[in-house]
């Protein structure tokens, strides 16, 4: 199973997880963990998706949610699991 993480970061208002999570559902990515945090009014959330059933590439899903964070006043990155650790290792 390819595994994906989404990371979303940004001022809080209301609808940024019903957002993101619609896009997934429509889109047939199996949400597999998800974890969000509001600091001070910062919004920080973490997804790890499945995108196996997806229809669209990955890079097609990430322009999509590049463009939903510009409309939501978020920044939401989509990158291959592997990515992610090795961009994390200490």
């Amino acid at each position: 199973m390819k595994k994906y993480i989404i990371t979303v970061v940004g001022k809080d208002s209301v609808g940024i997880i019903a957002r993101v999570c619609t896009y997934l559902s429509e889109n047939h990515a199996n949400i597999l963990d998800i974890a969000q945090t509001i600091v001070s009014g910062y919004f920080n959330m973490m997804m790890i998706v499945d995108p196996e059933k997806c229809e669209k590439s990955i890079e097609a899903m990430a322009d999509d949610l590049d463009r939903i964070g510009e409309e939501i006043g978020v920044r939401i990155h989509l990158q291959h699991e592997d990515i992610f650790n090795m961009m994390h290792r200490i």
